[in-house]
Protein backbone atom coordinates (compact mmCIF):
# COMPACT_ATOMS: atom_id res chain seq x y z
CA UNK A 1 0.00 0.00 0.00
CA UNK A 2 1.35 3.41 -1.19
CA UNK A 3 1.80 5.84 1.85
CA UNK A 4 0.49 9.40 0.64
CA UNK A 5 3.02 12.39 -0.42
CA UNK A 6 3.33 14.56 3.25
CA UNK A 7 2.56 17.66 0.73
CA UNK A 8 1.13 17.74 -2.96
CA UNK A 9 0.30 20.67 -4.84
CA UNK A 10 -1.46 20.59 -8.24
CA UNK A 11 -1.79 22.96 -10.57
CA UNK A 12 -1.69 25.65 -7.92
CA UNK A 13 -1.99 29.56 -8.62
CA UNK A 14 -1.78 32.14 -5.96
CA UNK A 15 -2.91 35.67 -6.35
CA UNK A 16 -1.82 38.19 -3.68
CA UNK A 17 -2.95 41.91 -3.67
CA UNK A 18 -4.69 41.57 -6.99
CA UNK A 19 -1.28 40.43 -8.85
CA UNK A 20 -1.02 36.35 -9.85
CA UNK A 21 2.38 35.40 -8.34
CA UNK A 22 2.42 31.92 -9.95
CA UNK A 23 0.21 29.54 -11.27
CA UNK A 24 0.01 25.91 -12.90
CA UNK A 25 2.93 25.21 -10.16
CA UNK A 26 3.26 21.28 -9.57
CA UNK A 27 4.87 19.64 -6.64
CA UNK A 28 5.32 16.55 -4.95
CA UNK A 29 7.20 15.80 -1.77
CA UNK A 30 7.35 12.59 -0.28
CA UNK A 31 8.89 10.96 2.24
CA UNK A 32 12.56 11.85 3.09
CA UNK A 33 12.26 14.62 -0.28
CA UNK A 34 13.04 18.47 0.53
CA UNK A 35 12.48 21.40 -2.07
CA UNK A 36 13.92 24.64 -2.25
CA UNK A 37 12.03 27.51 -3.33
CA UNK A 38 14.37 30.08 -4.81
CA UNK A 39 13.75 34.18 -6.29
CA UNK A 40 13.67 37.37 -5.91
CA UNK A 41 12.04 39.61 -3.60
CA UNK A 42 7.95 39.76 -3.69
CA UNK A 43 7.84 36.40 -5.90
CA UNK A 44 5.92 34.23 -3.76
CA UNK A 45 8.20 32.12 -1.98
CA UNK A 46 6.21 33.41 1.54
CA UNK A 47 3.01 32.96 -0.18
CA UNK A 48 3.84 29.48 -1.42
CA UNK A 49 4.68 27.98 2.50
CA UNK A 50 1.70 29.69 3.77
CA UNK A 51 -0.53 27.87 0.59
CA UNK A 52 1.05 24.49 2.06
CA UNK A 53 0.55 25.50 5.59
CA UNK A 54 -3.50 26.04 4.34
CA UNK A 55 -2.65 30.12 5.75
CA UNK A 56 -3.82 31.32 2.47
CA UNK A 57 -6.32 29.76 -0.03
CA UNK A 58 -5.04 28.67 -3.69
CA UNK A 59 -6.54 30.78 -6.53
CA UNK A 60 -6.50 27.79 -9.13
CA UNK A 61 -5.24 24.29 -8.25
CA UNK A 62 -5.00 21.76 -5.07
CA UNK A 63 -2.84 21.81 -1.85
CA UNK A 64 -2.85 18.51 -0.30
CA UNK A 65 -0.94 18.05 3.01
CA UNK A 66 -1.09 14.35 4.75
CA UNK A 67 0.38 13.68 8.39
CA UNK A 68 0.30 17.12 9.58
CA UNK A 69 2.91 20.21 8.94
CA UNK A 70 5.34 22.39 11.12
CA UNK A 71 5.61 25.82 9.82
CA UNK A 72 8.86 27.91 10.86
CA UNK A 73 8.28 31.17 9.84
CA UNK A 74 8.78 35.16 11.05
CA UNK A 75 5.77 34.81 13.40
CA UNK A 76 7.50 32.90 15.91
CA UNK A 77 3.60 31.96 17.60
CA UNK A 78 5.68 31.90 21.25
CA UNK A 79 3.89 33.84 23.92
CA UNK A 80 6.63 36.60 24.70
CA UNK A 81 5.37 36.60 28.19
CA UNK A 82 6.03 33.01 28.84
CA UNK A 83 9.82 31.80 29.62
CA UNK A 84 11.03 29.66 26.56
CA UNK A 85 10.17 26.60 28.41
CA UNK A 86 6.48 27.18 29.43
CA UNK A 87 6.14 28.58 25.31
CA UNK A 88 7.48 25.51 24.36
CA UNK A 89 5.94 22.79 26.19
CA UNK A 90 2.51 24.54 25.22
CA UNK A 91 2.73 23.64 22.06
CA UNK A 92 4.41 20.43 22.68
CA UNK A 93 1.01 19.67 24.75
CA UNK A 94 -0.95 20.84 22.14
CA UNK A 95 1.12 18.14 19.67
CA UNK A 96 1.35 15.48 22.14
CA UNK A 97 5.28 15.77 22.07
CA UNK A 98 7.92 16.54 24.56
CA UNK A 99 9.57 20.28 23.70
CA UNK A 100 13.01 18.55 25.13
CA UNK A 101 14.25 17.04 22.46
CA UNK A 102 13.57 19.87 20.03
CA UNK A 103 15.10 22.74 22.15
CA UNK A 104 17.57 20.26 22.51
CA UNK A 105 18.36 19.89 19.03
CA UNK A 106 18.52 23.56 18.36
CA UNK A 107 20.97 24.34 21.32
CA UNK A 108 18.17 26.15 23.39
CA UNK A 109 17.49 24.22 26.52
CA UNK A 110 20.16 26.83 28.44
CA UNK A 111 17.40 29.18 27.74
CA UNK A 112 14.26 28.02 29.02
CA UNK A 113 14.22 30.24 32.06
CA UNK A 114 14.30 33.08 30.22
CA UNK A 115 11.36 35.07 29.04
CA UNK A 116 10.55 35.10 25.35
CA UNK A 117 10.68 39.06 24.78
CA UNK A 118 14.15 39.04 25.58
CA UNK A 119 15.18 36.44 23.25
CA UNK A 120 17.50 37.76 20.57
CA UNK A 121 16.62 37.71 17.07
CA UNK A 122 18.83 34.50 16.77
CA UNK A 123 17.56 32.73 19.75
CA UNK A 124 13.51 33.31 18.83
CA UNK A 125 14.62 31.28 15.51
CA UNK A 126 16.30 28.55 17.05
CA UNK A 127 12.84 28.85 19.35
CA UNK A 128 10.83 28.33 16.38
CA UNK A 129 12.98 25.70 14.69
CA UNK A 130 13.11 23.99 18.15
CA UNK A 131 8.85 23.93 18.14
CA UNK A 132 8.62 22.60 14.77
CA UNK A 133 11.48 20.27 15.66
CA UNK A 134 9.20 18.97 18.72
CA UNK A 135 5.86 18.68 16.62
CA UNK A 136 6.78 15.42 15.20
CA UNK A 137 4.83 16.84 11.62
CA UNK A 138 5.68 14.86 8.65
CA UNK A 139 6.14 18.04 6.78
CA UNK A 140 8.16 20.89 7.89
CA UNK A 141 7.71 24.30 6.23
CA UNK A 142 10.41 26.54 6.92
CA UNK A 143 10.51 30.13 5.59
CA UNK A 144 13.83 32.08 5.39
CA UNK A 145 14.66 29.13 8.13
CA UNK A 146 18.24 30.64 8.41
CA UNK A 147 17.61 33.77 8.94
CA UNK A 148 19.19 35.31 12.21
CA UNK A 149 21.34 32.29 12.67
CA UNK A 150 24.53 32.17 13.69
CA UNK A 151 27.10 29.64 12.53
CA UNK A 152 26.59 27.06 15.21
CA UNK A 153 22.71 27.75 14.45
CA UNK A 154 22.78 26.70 10.75
CA UNK A 155 24.90 23.57 11.71
CA UNK A 156 21.77 22.61 14.41
CA UNK A 157 19.23 23.46 11.59
CA UNK A 158 21.15 21.16 8.88
CA UNK A 159 21.42 18.61 11.15
CA UNK A 160 17.90 18.76 12.30
CA UNK A 161 16.77 18.70 8.49
CA UNK A 162 18.73 15.54 7.92
CA UNK A 163 17.52 13.70 11.04
CA UNK A 164 14.14 14.59 10.00
CA UNK A 165 14.22 13.64 6.51
CA UNK A 166 16.23 10.36 7.81
CA UNK A 167 12.79 9.39 9.83
CA UNK A 168 10.93 9.88 6.21
CA UNK A 169 9.83 13.92 7.02
CA UNK A 170 9.69 15.71 4.24
CA UNK A 171 10.87 19.77 3.63
CA UNK A 172 9.60 22.50 1.91
CA UNK A 173 11.71 26.01 2.34
CA UNK A 174 11.80 29.05 1.33
CA UNK A 175 15.84 31.07 1.42
CA UNK A 176 17.45 33.01 -0.27
CA UNK A 177 20.52 32.10 1.73
CA UNK A 178 22.04 28.79 0.87
CA UNK A 179 20.76 25.54 3.37
CA UNK A 180 22.51 22.62 3.92
CA UNK A 181 19.69 19.88 2.06
CA UNK A 182 21.42 17.32 0.46
CA UNK A 183 19.41 16.31 -2.99
CA UNK A 184 16.66 19.07 -2.17
CA UNK A 185 14.87 20.17 -5.37
CA UNK A 186 15.32 23.20 -6.52
CA UNK A 187 11.98 25.38 -7.18
CA UNK A 188 12.33 28.70 -8.93
CA UNK A 189 9.58 31.54 -8.73
CA UNK A 190 9.82 34.64 -10.86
Amino acid sequence: MNEAPPLKLEAVACIRGGRLLFEGLDLVLGPGDAAIVTGANGVGKSSLIRLAAGLLRPAAGKVERNGGAGLADEAAALDPRQTLGRALAFWARIDGTDAAPGMAAMGVTHLAQVPVHMLSTGQRKRATLARVAASRARLWLLDEPSNGLDADGEERLAAAMAAHRAQGGAILAASHMALDLDGAATLGLA
